[in-house]
């Protein structure tokens, strides 16, 4: 983490102290108090409940002062506080600030789908050459992106950062905090429409990424996406292109499935060439390493420092990872999230793998916009033409999914419908069998991890 003192915490953030010793040191940053340490400087940010009401609970876990818009009364003694006009803004000044201080490379990593799972593995393939730096989690707004930069230290040479959106402008105020040397845009793809006009708005606000990069930046870009392409065409700067198009400087030739052991594949970098056992069993983790691959072309790493690499790539939890939940079940957890192209993609994946029967858990896609419904349909479609032996519809907007396989010739005693989570995860134990895979998968509010904690429960019984 980095460590600043009270004083420069008020200038940098352009605040004032109210209360506090100048040279008091913050070794960890916060916006939620239940994270909060020793050293912790919490920041009483906005939202759905007002951070204010929550600096005494920081106090209590241990942090030493907090940066306010306003006094909060009943504190401890020598706890600090900096009164700033907009604890948002202090907040990305001081990352904006501890970044400037530090010769570090910026990645940075956009892009519809597949984005935390690209930022993963260019971290680790970057990791074996350099000290990386990588946003935790799906840390990718205007906060996370913050608060990862604030982790640095005078060690890292290296900050991968993933840069999302749901409307126009967020990834271009992200790369006022984090301005890339290298920006990637790994698809545009149906995600968010609710606040878009269509696939050409989300490719414009996804080009932000480069538009807000550094000069002389480099463009890592999928190219195999047109709309990538096209948005990028204006960029001036060096472009490295990944994906299965001949064209591509890093590039996937002869893709063979080994099942639950991943993808086998050739993979094509720069001048060099190899053969490596991706250990993914969804397809489209091939587009992530080969995103990430590129990164690491850029960095100047060799074939022979990526594939050792790859070869120890594992999804992150509730992104794709798979369960082993005893009594012979196994479960493909992707219930962090979902949207059309990412469930399409994992349905086509998981039907050709072995399991006594395939079960589809699927849940609501949210914020698609007038066309959601629409979209569901399309996924219960595929359900049934991929041969997908069960379907759980999860939620109002995944009874579409429901109808729709049922018009594609699923069998109507297949296809099992439930209000929400909480009711298909009572329910699932006694409709799943041993021997079954299970694919879990729904948007973030839909919290399909519920059903994921029944059925490893079940296995334990």
């Amino acid at each position: 983490m980095a460590a600043l003192k009270l004083d420069a915490v008020a200038r940098i953030a352009g605040g004032t102290i109210l209360r506090g010793a100048a040279d008091l040191v913050f070794t960890s940053y916060a916006i939620d108090s239940r994270l909060c340490g020793p050293g912790s400087l919490f920041f009483a940010v906005p939202g759905r409940r007002d951070g204010h009401d929550f600096v005494a609970a920081a106090a209590a876990a241990g942090a030493a002062g907090a940066v306010v818009t306003r006094p909060v009364p009943d504190l401890p003694p020598g706890f600090a506080l900096v009164s700033v006009p907009d604890t948002v803004a202090a907040l990305q000044a001081l990352a904006r600030g501890v970044l400037a201080r530090r010769p570090v490379k910026v990645v940075g990593v956009t892009g519809s789908v597949g984005k935390t799972t690209a930022k993963e593995f260019a971290a680790a393939l970057l990791a074996r050459r350099f000290r990386v730096l990588r946003s935790e989690g799906n840390f990718n707004n205007h906060l996370g992106l913050a608060l990862s930069l604030l982790r640095l230290e005078p060690a890292h040479e290296v900050a991968v950062l993933e840069m999302g959106m749901s409307a126009p402008g967020e990834i271009l105020a992200l790369t006022r905090i984090a301005p890339p040397d290298v920006a990637v845009i790994t698809n545009v793809s149906p995600v968010h429409l609710e606040f878009f006009g269509g696939l050409g708005e989300i490719a414009r606000a996804k080009k932000e990424i480069l538009d807000g990069a550094k000069p002389g930046a480099t463009a890592v870009l999928n190219g195999d996406d047109p709309l990538v392409l096209e948005a990028a065409a204006g960029f001036a700067g060096p472009k490295v292109l990944f994906g299965l198009e001949p064209g591509c400087q890093v590039r996937a030739e002869d893709v063979v499935s080994r099942g639950y052991d991943g993808f086998d594949l050739l993979l094509r970098y720069g001048k060099e060439s190899g053969r490596v056992l991706l250990p993914c069993v969804n397809r489209s983790s091939v587009s992530n390493l080969l995103a990430a691959a590129a990164v690491g072309l850029v960095f100047g790493l060799g074939l022979d420092e990526i594939l050792p690499a790859v070869r120890n790539f594992r999804p992150a939890a509730m992104r794709g990872a798979i369960v082993e939940a005893g009594r012979g079940l196994r479960l493909y957890d992707d219930s962090y999230n979902s949207n059309p192209r990412a469930l399409e993609a994992a349905l086509a994946s998981l039907a050709v793998l072995p399991a006594a029967r395939r079960v589809a858990v699927l849940a609501d896609m949210l914020e698609l916009g007038p066309d959601g419904p629409e979209f569901h349909r399309q996924a219960g479609r595929t359900v049934a033409r991929t041969g997908w032996d069960v379907l759980i519809a999860v939620g109002p907007l995944a009874a579409s999914i429901a109808d729709g396989a049922a018009a594609a010739g699923m069998p109507a005693a297949a296809i099992h419908r439930f209000a929400d989570a909480a009711a298909a995860a009572a329910a699932l134990p006694d409709l799943v069998r041993d021997g079954d895979l299970v694919l879990v998968k729904g948007s973030r509010g839909m919290r399909t991890e519920t059903v994921v904690q029944a059925l490893r429960a079940r296995g334990k019984e």
